[in-house]
């Protein structure tokens, strides 16, 4: 049975949520950033992109090159708003969906096509979301995830695009490589210099040299050059997460200590988050007294994967859940409603320094192990006092 998959994709997310918000940046260079010192751009408006303004670039070189460019702080809150909204408007409608990232989405419509035509399907389904949430919105549908993103990609901003099996291939030949999803500048700088620079080249290196020069992510990229793709649709689920926790081996009420455990969990687990390429909407802490009893606090917050975001926050919510003076035996963290997404969704509100730092202390876990660097919020200066944990 032929797959039948859609992409849905929101267009200039953040800058079209700010665009909705006020109506006077309608038509007009936008963008998301920080301060103009220091900071950079997350999102830009198809008419900044006109002008030479891209995603990641400072935001100082930035207005130097356009100064009309109108930018914004962003809401962090706002976006993970109006994220929700558009998830739950598809989730109603669709039998199999996954959430791919913070703007995007695939739904499986296999075998649906005999109660209702796919395509007029997904143009119902894009009609209603914009309906609902005044969002800008392409789609692409096609035979597997990878055809149908650049479908989607092909037909921004706010278009429909439809590619059957037969026209694939004749679809993906005269594209750049830099089309398929997954290659960077790194792979597409190594196979330029082979002169492969269209997808029809690539396609005519037989797969077993692209295995010798790239390994299996050769294979991988062959084989979406050639339009095959069986990756499956995840069903979305908001209680996906990861977690961690500590029981005490003496139990303690040491506070400041306790604390500064948070501090420590909550960076393990934000590495992993951002080793995964993903984001975390909503944090639980979970504490045990001596006596058994149980006590969880959760909160959903803004899209991130930002260390001292989400430590700010838990410390909160431990406050909250530690009300009793008395003695502690576990503290537990837990991180969910996970999607895919990169930490630049808060960097409109980090310093490009701040941002600088986070990579660098990514690398030196990933070099040495993610126990091989801390932040300072979670050193232990006095170990004697701090509870003992298994």
């Amino acid at each position: 049975m032929q797959r039948q998959i859609i992409n849905l994709d929101m267009d200039c997310f953040f800058v079209a949520v700010e665009v909705l918000k006020d109506n006077r940046l309608k038509n007009r260079p936008v963008a998301i950033g920080g301060n103009a010192d220091r900071g950079i751009l997350t999102s830009v408006s198809y008419e900044a992109r006109r002008l030479g303004v891209y995603g990641g670039m400072p935001t100082r070189m930035a207005k130097q090159l356009c100064p009309q460019l109108h930018i914004v702080k962003g809401n962090a809150d706002e976006y993970s708003k109006y994220s929700h909204m558009v998830t739950e408007v598809i989730r109603e409608r669709v039998p199999v969906m996954e959430k791919a990232a913070i703007d995007e989405h695939y739904v499986d419509m296999t075998g649906m096509d005999k109660y209702i035509g796919t395509l007029k399907f997904a143009h119902e389904l894009r009609t209603k979301v914009i309906d609902e949430t005044g969002l800008p919105l392409t789609f692409g549908l096609s035979v597997n995830k990878t055809v149908s993103k650049i479908v989607a990609n092909e037909h921004k901003p706010n278009g429909e695009g439809y590619i059957e099996l037969p026209g694939v291939q004749q679809f993906l030949n005269p594209l750049s490589i830099k089309k398929i999803p997954g290659v960077g500048d790194t792979t597409y700088i190594k196979l330029s210099e082979m002169g492969v620079r269209q997808i029809y080249t690539l396609i005519q290196i037989p797969a077993e040299m692209m295995f010798r020069i790239m390994g299996q992510n050769g294979i991988t990229l062959w084989q979406k050059a050639n339009g095959i793709d069986n990756t499956p649709v995840i069903p979305y689920r908001e209680n996906k997460s990861i977690s961690d926790q500590r029981d005490f081996t003496t139990e303690s009420m040491d506070v400041e200590r306790i604390r500064q455990l948070i501090a420590t969990m909550i960076t393990e687990l934000a590495y992993e988050l951002r080793k995964q390429h993903k984001l975390t909407a909503c944090i639980t802490v979970t504490i045990r007294y001596a006596n058994f009893e149980t006590v969880t606090r959760q909160a959903r917050i803004a899209y991130t994967s930002l260390d001292f975001t989400l430590i700010e926050k838990a410390k909160e919510l431990f406050d909250k859940a530690y009300d009793r003076r008395m003695l502690l035996r576990l503290v537990g963290i837990r991180l969910s409603h996970l999607v895919g997404g990169f930490e630049q969704i808060d960097l409109y509100s980090t310093s490009n320094e701040q941002y600088s730092l986070y990579q660098s202390m990514d690398k030196i876990r990933n070099r040495f192990g993610k126990k091989a660097i801390v932040i300072a919020s979670s050193l232990k200066p006095n170990p004697k006092s701090r509870p003992d944990v298994s």
